[in-house]
């Protein structure tokens, strides 16, 4: 079992920019992000974990075979749109609040943990992936839909990791980072890749959050 540390993180709000996110989750989610959100949580049963929620975008896809999802939330203003997300979804929904690197949950206590587009945003990525891991049981799954990093040695991997050093863009995207490698962060955290697809959208140099990665790991029993 991994120990939780007694330090809690203090979250910083984003507020204008969890108002966007929101809006544009109620209004133009293109198709085939719909569609890779429907692929995230098919199959999965249990309670289910899912690390920053936002407004509640997932909650439409989760099946019946799910018999609670914890949904957690740091940002006040997506709470609130979560917790009303909450009353339309097909399975119960509980939201509470709280960070990633300190999970309001027991150790051991979830079948299945969802990340959507929340890893490249968490201040210490090893921590919350490190959480994840505590309150999973043994064996038990983590599906992440996520962008990473360009590859070694482009242009755009270079652009990217000039971002993040100004700080520019998780200023303006709620402390979204563009060059993290969230696969290898998932695997160096003791987790075992059993399916990966990795998704692009747009052309280098344009999307600076082209390459996505849609993924089922277990945690090793």
């Amino acid at each position: 079992m991994t120990t939780r540390s007694s330090a809690t993180p203090v979250y910083r709000a984003h507020p204008a920019f969890a108002r966007i996110w929101a809006a544009s989750m109620r209004r133009c989610q293109p198709r085939s992000i719909k569609e890779h959100r429907a692929a995230l949580v098919r199959g999965l049963e249990g309670v289910v974990l899912e690390v920053g929620c936002g407004s509640g975008s997932m909650f439409p896809y989760y099946g019946a075979a799910v018999t609670r999802v914890i949904a957690v939330e740091p940002e006040p203003y997506l709470r609130g749109e979560a917790e009303r997300a909450a009353l339309d979804a097909p399975v119960p929904v509980e939201v509470r609040a709280g960070v990633a690197e300190a999970l309001p949950l027991e150790a051991d206590s979830v079948d299945a943990a969802v990340c959507s587009l929340v890893l490249c945003s968490v201040p210490d990525q090893v921590a919350a992936l490190a959480e994840i891991a505590r309150v999973l049981k043994p064996g038990g799954e983590l599906r992440y839909y996520e962008h990473v990093a360009e590859p070694d040695g482009t242009v755009s991997r270079r652009a990217q990791e000039w971002l993040d050093r100004t700080g520019l863009w998780a200023k303006a995207g709620g402390g979204c980072r563009v060059s993290r490698q969230t696969g290898e962060a998932i695997r160096a955290a003791g987790f075992t890749v059993e399916h990966e697809q990795t998704q692009t959208f747009g052309p280098p140099l344009v999307v600076p959050v082209r390459r996505h990665l849609l993924g089922t790991a277990r945690l090793s029993a």
